[in-house]
């Protein structure tokens, strides 16, 4: 199990101070991180089967502790996937995430498995990374911009997470 999936588990995360040079911030405003540059994950999605029932309970924890789902769909394979996944986790960014998201990272191998969470809200995967901030009952908050993490390689890190941020604000 990935730090990153035990991290957003933990209903309101404790605040630790950043690392990686940013900044303290408010507790719910995003980190400030500037340029940081998170190590790598090698592989952070997970395998294809069981994603239905990781997706399932990541939306009963986010009932429970009022946070929104984060659902990461991507493959080992795709670098922009692999810079996306270490920069959530980055221990200056990670507690943040994880008091306002619950993360799902859905193993999607070549954009050939686990699509039917997108199938059934009439979405489609054109690309990876493809992102989905979803409220507890299941309303979609960014169809506007689900591959706009598709060249997070090329993005700054406070980039992603400013709009990661604006993504969590919609209702």
């Amino acid at each position: 199990m990935s730090r990153l999936w035990r991290v957003g588990l933990v209903a309101g995360a404790c605040a630790g101070a950043p690392s990686g040079g940013g900044q303290a911030a408010p507790p719910d405003a995003p980190p400030r991180i500037g340029n940081l540059t998170p190590a790598v994950p090698a592989e952070p999605y997970g395998p294809t089967e069981g994603a239905r029932e990781r997706i399932a309970a990541a939306f009963d924890t986010a009932r429970a502790t009022g946070r929104k789902v984060l659902l990461d769909f991507g493959g080992n394979w795709c670098p922009d996937c692999r810079i996306l996944a270490g920069l959530m986790d980055d221990p200056a960014v990670a507690p943040w995430i994880a008091r306002h998201f619950v993360v799902v990272m859905v193993n999607v191998e070549r954009m050939n498995a686990n699509l039917d969470f997108l199938e059934q809200h009439g979405l489609k995967i054109t690309a990876v990374p493809t992102v989905l901030v979803v409220t507890a009952q299941g309303k979609v908050l960014n169809a506007d911009g689900l591959t706009a993490l598709g060249n997070a390689r090329a993005m700054s890190s406070q980039a992603v997470i400013d709009l990661l941020a604006q993504w969590e604000a919609r209702t």
